[in-house]
Parts: structure tokens; C-alpha cells; sequence
């Protein structure tokens, strides 16, 4: 883990990084900005095609300023960091005639901050080093809710010089930064965290239908299984929203959940490892899926458990 003084980090910031580029004004993306601005740092932030004015115009109450394009974005900014939905908004990101290329900022440092596939990153790695620009592959590990909080992991890898300028921006958003050697390995963590989240989540669920439908009140399971040995980060993260019964808005939708479900299980695979725990809880979120809850929280999957275990909660339609 990297730790600096507040000292080094203030004096790194005057001689570096002064506004950061936020590509991806989404769930992630919009909290991050707001802690970066809180720290001190200029926000020049790009919401995507089709919602840009909208998440523009809730950026600038909080004192971050609008793009029009990532190529804007780039040139108005230090280094970019890339919250994005899918490899296609990451293609058309770096290589868009108003991309990160189209820039020519030789030199540039991009932080891909999402879960893809290794392969994919290293290709968007090969397009920018053409146009002189490094790219730094930094998943994060936690929610939207946690992204508010300052409550994130960064898993860094890459060029080490790059990954050093960048410290400051990081822990200007989250609580803990780690650098973990050669490009790709970021990738590889997030992986091996998202397997247990995946698990964590369902697991969780699953010890709250057991619990209210043996008549133990919800609010009360969270507080006791929380304070022992049973508690997880995922039981502490999502519990509430299954205390509630309520999974809008999402911290993580079920939806863009299936394609880090996906990567994993085929990153499993080709590794030749089994995953067991994994594939089983896989059913679920499908079955989220299939019942319409792509657009809700991946708490939602205790619904699911809720209806297979034939529970009703008191109040709502049977």
C-alpha cells in the first residue's frame, strides 16, 4: 500500500496534478468528482453522448466545469481518469473523432478505472502509447454509495512513474490506494474482490430471508449479525437496502453487474480454476435479470430469495 504525508501529498499536488479530467459522470463518477473537488482539485468532467448536459449541469453546483467531448476533456486537464460502462464507451473514448487521441497531448496520463477484460485494456494501452500518452490500469473496488463516502480501493498497475503522479488524485477520492506492479495486475484483483462480492451479496441475502422468514425482524439482523463474526463488507454495504426492501436508486445495477460476472468466469476458465460459489451464485442475478431488475441494486437478488422461499414481508401484496 502507498502512504505519503499530507505534507508530500500538498507539495506533490502544487508541482503536478492541478485539474483532473472525469470521463463518466455516472453512479462512480459524479461522487468521485465531488471528493476531488473537495480536495482541492479542478474537475473538468464528460458525461457521455447522451446525457452530457444533464450530468454537466449537476456537476457545476458542486464546482466542477463541463466538456463537450473527452477530447476537451483532455486537453483542459492534467490527467483523465475513465469511469465507463463498456469496452465500446472505452473504444470510442480513446479512438472517437473527439476521443483522447484526437487530442495529440503526448504525454497525457489516463487512468482506466473500470472492470474489463485484460486483453481489452492492453489494446487501449497500445492505441494511446501511438499517440504519446500512458495509460494506467486502476480498478475500483466498492459501490456508489461508497464512492460518496470516500469509501474506495484502487488497484493500481502500470508504469510506476505514472502511477506515482497519480497518487494524489486518488487518495483525493478514495481510502486506500495500492500499486501492484505490471500493467494488468490491477485487472486481475479487481477480479479476484468481485468473486467475493458476487458471493458476499447473495450470501448476505440469503441469511436475511432465512432470518425473517424464522420471524426475526430485519433491522435487528442487521444489527446483531454486524457486530459478530457473520458480518461481511457486503452485509454492511447492502444490508440496508435489504432491511428496506427498496433497491433504487442503485449503487450497482444488476445489469452492468453481469458483465463483470461474465469476465470473471471466463478469466476462471481460462485459468483452469474452479469456482464453485461463484457459479452458484450466478443463478441469481440472472434471475434478477430475467424478472426485470436489470435497472435496480444488486441487492435486489434478496427479493429473488425472498420469492423462491415463498416469504412475504408484512405489508406488501402476497
Amino acid at each position: 500500500m502507498v502512504r505519503k504525508s499530507g505534507a508530500a501529498v500538498e507539495k506533490e499536488k502544487e508541482a503536478g496534478v492541478k485539474t483532473v479530467g472525469m470521463i463518466g459522470l455516472g453512479i462512480m463518477g459524479m461522487p468521485m468528482s465531488a471528493n476531488l473537488l473537495k480536495a482541492g482539485f479542478g474537475v473538468v468532467g464528460y458525461g457521455g453522448p447522451r446525457s452530457n448536459t444533464e450530468k454537466i449541469a449537476a456537476l457545476a453546483p458542486l464546482g466542477g466545469q463541463g466538456a463537450r467531448s473527452p477530447c476537451e476533456a483532455a486537453e483542459r486537464s492534467d490527467v483523465v481518469v475513465m469511469v465507463l460502462p463498456n469496452v465500446a464507451a472505452l473504444d470510442e473514448v480513446i479512438h472517437g473523432a473527439d476521443g483522447l487521441l484526437a487530442s495529440g497531448r503526448s504525454g497525457l496520463i489516463a487512468v482506466e478505472a473500470g472492470t474489463f477484460p485484460i486483453e481489452d485494456k492492453l489494446r487501449a494501452r497500445e492505441a494511446l502509447a501511438a499517440g504519446g500518452m500512458v495509460l494506467l490500469d486502476c480498478p475500483i473496488s466498492g459501490t456508489g454509495a461508497q464512492a460518496a463516502r470516500k469509501d474506495l480501493s484502487i488497484y493500481g498497475s502500470g508504469d510506476p512513474a505514472a502511477y506515482e503522479r497519480c497518487v494524489p488524485v486518488f487518495q483525493g477520492f478514495a481510502r486506500s490506494t495500492y500499486y501492484l506492479g505490471e500493467f494488468g495486475n490491477g485487472s486481475k484483483m479487481k477480479y479476484v474482490a468481485n468473486l467475493l462480492v458476487a458471493i458476499h451479496n447473495v450470501s448476505t441475502a440469503e441469511a436475511f430471508v432465512l432470518g425473517m422468514k424464522a420471524g426475526l425482524d430485519p433491522e435487528t439482523i442487521y444489527k446483531v449479525i454486524g457486530d459478530g463474526a457473520g458480518t461481511s463488507r457486503m452485509f454492511e454495504v447492502r444490508g440496508p437496502l435489504m432491511v428496506k426492501g427498496e433497491y433504487e436508486p442503485a449503487t450497482m445495477k444488476v445489469d452492468i453487474w453481469q458483465k463483470d460476472m461474465k469476465i470473471i468466469g471466463e478469466f476462471a476458465t481460462k485459468l483452469g480454476v474452479p469456482t464453485p460459489l461463484f457459479a452458484a451464485s450466478a443463478l441469481l442475478y440472472t434471475a434478477a435479470m430475467a424478472q426485470g431488475r436489470g435497472k435496480q441494486d444488486t441487492a435486489s437478488v434478496c427479493a429473488i430469495l425472498e420469492e423462491w422461499a415463498r416469504f412475504c414481508r408484512e405489508g406488501q401484496p402476497s
